[in-house]
């Protein structure tokens, strides 16, 4: 479904200080903009930001970074930091294609990556945020001993990530096609995953970690 465009969010946004939009300056100062040594977390694609929220409630000693292009659904983030008075968590609005520059070596302690776009054509496989393309990039900014997240609906994709994963040196610590039928217990559904799970639909999920 296409979002209407909002206009009015980006200038609405700007005015927050928890809203970054020159990301690239702050490569390697993260922690000082948090103002502590907290570990941090990164979501790629965080929509409307049920998931990234529900963290970083659940974890005040954890530094939360919330990373979509779309104004039109990190406006929802935006207001839900504001009500929940969260100060572990930041917004940026980035094409995450150019998320090389941002972070700095050993910056980024786990990222999650959930139902991003399957990209199904072959010649379009290189888009795809769990593609080694986007590993190697990863690599250039997380822990070793990192964990990556990853959780879609689109069987062919998971199983071409799981080939990338492997391609790329991680290990692959959990691994399920049926999650929600599982005794993983640090679930937190995502508004894509509430709406696939009530279709019916199976969630797969892998949790892998850079060697």
């Amino acid at each position: 479904m296409r979002l209407r465009k909002k206009w009015w969010a980006r200038p609405e946004m700007e005015k927050l200080d928890f809203f970054i939009t020159n990301p690239y300056d702050y490569k390697g100062k993260w922690n000082d903009e948090f103002k502590n040594n907290n570990e941090i977390q990164l979501e790629l694609g965080c929509g409307r930001g049920k998931f990234i929220i529900e963290k970083a409630i659940e974890n005040p000693n954890i530094n939360y970074i919330a990373i979509d292009i779309k104004d039109e659904v990190l406006i929802y983030v935006t207001k839900k930091v504001e009500e929940q008075e969260l100060s572990n968590i930041r917004v940026v609005p980035l094409n995450i294609m150019q998320i090389d520059g941002v972070f700095d070596k050993d910056e980024i302690k786990k990222i999650y990556i959930n139902f991003c776009n399957p990209w199904p054509k072959a010649s379009h496989n290189k888009r795809r945020l769990t593609h080694s393309k986007f590993l190697k990039m990863y690599k250039n900014f997380i822990i070793n001993g990192s964990e990556i997240w990853f959780k879609t609906d689109d069987k062919d994709l998971f199983e071409d990530s799981l080939v990338y994963f492997k391609e790329e040196g991680f290990n692959l610590d959990f691994v399920t096609y049926d999650l929600h039928n599982t005794d993983f217990k640090d679930n937190i559904e995502t508004e894509y995953e509430a709406k696939f799970s009530a279709l019916g639909m199976k969630i797969n999920f892998l949790k892998a970690t850079l060697k």
